[in-house]
């Protein structure tokens, strides 16, 4: 296996717990039933673990098109 099959296969667990903890439309605490605003800015942990899933989504897309390319 290659250098980056282990990073597919690493960021794709990361990118799965990412995507899980984040709630739909609201902050963390919403997840348990509040908060049911449409429109929402995304401040302090939520912010970051958006960005954050952003850049394990791009790491994860690259490290699937260099495996194959390569």
């Amino acid at each position: 296996m290659s250098i980056y099959n282990y990073v597919s296969i690493i960021s794709s667990v990361i990118l799965t717990i990412l995507v899980l903890i984040q709630t739909r439309g609201a902050s963390l605490g919403a997840g348990l039933g509040g908060g049911g605003e449409v429109n929402t800015v995304r401040r302090g942990s939520d912010k970051t673990l958006h960005q954050l899933t952003i850049i394990v989504a791009f790491i994860f897309a690259a490290s699937l098109i260099l495996s194959v390319v390569i």
